[in-house]
């Protein structure tokens, strides 16, 4: 059974050495647990939805909310799901230097990602708008 979990957290270190280094991670851990999934981050806020079978998903975001890189983890939204939405990549990243703030505006009361403070529905609707306007890079 396939199944959809969106998150927020706030990062601790907020270096691009250290983002990058969660990038990296996910991209090397996710494809042996049949993961992928998409990562947005601004302003120390992450924002991700990872899809993949039930237990996998489960155990990943056990980890994270354990993982000392990130604080203040919340579970926006979870579903069983017919088919991945993110499937063409391990671990996608929103390029938020690319954003037109217009986008964030139509989900969000301020032109900054802050998934706190909407529905993971939202969040969710945020991220597949994201990826349909060409703002995601790193495809592995």
């Amino acid at each position: 059974m396939l199944v959809r979990l969106l998150y927020a957290s706030r990062a601790i270190d907020t270096t691009d050495a250290a983002i990058e280094a969660i990038l990296t991670q996910s991209r090397q851990h996710n494809p042996e647990c049949g993961i992928t999934g998409i990562l947005c981050y601004g302003g120390g806020v992450f924002l991700q939805a990872i899809e993949g079978g039930r237990l996998a998903v489960s155990e990943l975001y056990s980890h994270i909310q354990k993982d000392v890189r990130h604080k203040e983890v919340v579970l926006l939204h979870y579903e069983e799901i017919l088919e991945r939405r993110f499937g063409g990549w391990t671990m996608g990243q929103v390029n938020m230097s690319k954003i037109n703030a217009t986008i964030l505006l139509k989900y969000l009361e301020k032109p900054v990602l802050d998934p706190y403070s909407v529905s993971g529905k939202v969040s969710l609707a945020l991220l597949e708008e994201l990826m349909a306007t060409a703002c995601i890079i790193g495809r592995a």
